[in-house]
């Protein structure tokens, strides 16, 4: 890959991890649900669940 676009990933990247931060916080203060998918089947999940798992797993 070209500086150009490792830059232009390396941007993406931090845009995105800083807007599915920003939907956990959201959803937490709503306490609210998010959607994933898992193996194919759709899963709800608890906002304020989710961010205490990442949290105690590192990711957030």
């Amino acid at each position: 890959m070209t500086r150009n676009e490792l830059a232009l990933r390396s941007k993406l990247l931090v845009g995105l991890s800083l807007s599915y931060t920003r939907l956990i916080e959201k959803k937490q203060i709503e306490d609210g649900n998010l959607i994933f998918s898992k193996n194919g089947k759709i899963v709800k999940v608890r906002a304020r669940k989710l961010s205490n798992e990442a949290e105690s797993a590192g990711i957030i």
